[in-house]
């Protein structure tokens, strides 16, 4: 789906991709994130504690570090290059599911942590195992988890850096709203600029709001 933005009647008309892309990569990042979470706050391994520091910094991963280190991957030079994915909506999926799978991992943690040190000693006595108790945690949480799926997406909408070095901002077919800001803030068209801000400002505000939505039924769950 695409969205067609006109600007000055002599100069251009460019297609914006819309969350398709930004979805696809948080549903990518949620299926390696949230059994990831789960599983750092019940196993206990030598490392953990290493593992946990270093998720929780990749949560402050600047995007073009990201950006750099998918592009370097796909490039024609690099392992990758041969299937040919720079500069498409797949090389934007990646570099999205590298930055946003760190941010629920951690977040899916915190809140499995509690969970844990609230039910883990009958998880024990019953003798369940390891997996299905990391199931059977995910299920528990999963409106509290909601929320970590949401803050992903959050991070994914409002991406810039990484996707405008990985998909070069390609219009229709790798330009996303936020790239279109940064290119039509430097065309000098700032009344498009700052009506697609507005617009992405409303999508990340109707995307907290479901957040804290989801945390207050969960509250009202555990309270039952």
């Amino acid at each position: 789906m695409a969205v067609s933005s006109v600007g000055r009647p002599h100069s251009r008309r460019h297609r914006i991709t819309v969350p398709q892309h930004q979805l696809t990569a948080v549903v990518l990042a949620s299926i390696l994130g949230l059994p990831l979470g789960a599983a750092l706050a019940v196993l206990r391994f030598p490392g953990r504690n290493a593992v946990i520091v270093v998720v929780n910094a990749l949560m402050g991963l600047p995007p073009v570090v990201a950006g750099l280190f998918v592009y370097l991957m796909l490039s024609r030079s690099g392992p990758l290059g041969s299937l040919g994915l720079l500069f498409t909506p797949t090389a934007m999926v990646i570099a999205q599911v590298v930055l946003v799978t760190p941010i629920i991992a951690a977040v899916a943690r915190q809140m499995l942590e509690d969970l844990w040190r609230e039910y883990g000693e009958l998880y024990i006595l019953d003798g369940v195992g390891r997996v299905r108790t990391i199931y059977s945690l995910l299920l528990l949480g999963r409106f509290s988890l909601f929320t970590a799926v949401l803050t992903g997406l959050g991070r994914a909408a409002a991406e810039v850096g990484a996707i405008l070095i990985v998909g070069g901002n390609i219009a229709g077919v790798a330009r996303t709203m936020t790239t279109a800001i940064a290119l039509e803030t430097s065309r000098g068209d700032l009344a498009l600029a700052l009506g697609l801000g507005i617009i992405l400002l409303g999508l990340i505000l109707a995307i907290n709001s479901t957040a804290q939505f989801f945390r207050n039924t969960a509250r009202r769950m555990a309270a039952i």
